[in-house]
């Protein structure tokens, strides 16, 4: 298994669409960069957050989950609550080939700042919006820019296609288009 470099990222997304829209080059003028970089793609927030909330008294449970736990929030700035979290979506829609897989890790701008963003990886086949989860670790409210860079996306090619893909299995969060919640 390998990790790509950005001629192989910007190949793949000219060649057979794997992430739209692309920046084939770091965009960083006044913002928090994205776009490809030398071995990976920093990818952009949305402006689709849900802002967790405890509001209601939910339980967060992953095999019934209630919105209620959330608050929705469109806009160019969202405020994360302190020790709390936000679920966002990517700017970018992803296809991933079958013989990748992608890890995904927070920017160093956020993580600075206690900002954690957690994705898991992106499976061979899997296509669709990233949901991210934006954690505030810090004691302050946080504030997370829509439309600029919040985590960057690792590429690892294998020598070898996998027998069984994400898309073969077909998985929950397969095409997903908006800020996903969890799924049983």
């Amino acid at each position: 298994m390998s990790l790509k470099s950005d001629r192989w990222i910007r190949q793949m997304a000219r060649e057979h669409a794997m992430i739209e829209p692309f920046e084939d080059a770091q965009v960083r003028r006044g913002t928090i960069s994205y776009g490809v970089s030398s071995y990976g793609y920093d990818m952009r927030v949305a402006r689709e957050f849900k802002i967790f909330t405890n509001v209601n008294n939910a339980i967060v449970d992953p095999k019934n989950f209630d919105d209620a736990s959330f608050v929705n929030f469109e806009g160019d700035v969202c405020i994360v609550p302190p020790n709390s979290f936000a679920l966002a979506r990517s700017v970018e829609y992803f296809r991933i080939p079958r013989n990748v897989l992608t890890l995904c890790v927070g920017k160093s701008t956020y993580a600075r700042c206690g900002i954690i963003t957690n994705v898991t990886p992106f499976e061979p086949e899997w296509e669709g919006f990233v949901t991210l989860e934006i954690s505030n670790t810090t004691p302050l409210p946080a504030r997370i820019y829509a439309n600029e860079g919040i985590a960057q996306v690792l590429f690892f090619e294998s020598d070898e296609p996998c027998e069984v893909s994400y898309a073969d299995r077909k998985g929950k969060y397969q095409g997903q288009v908006g800020v996903t919640v969890p799924r049983l």
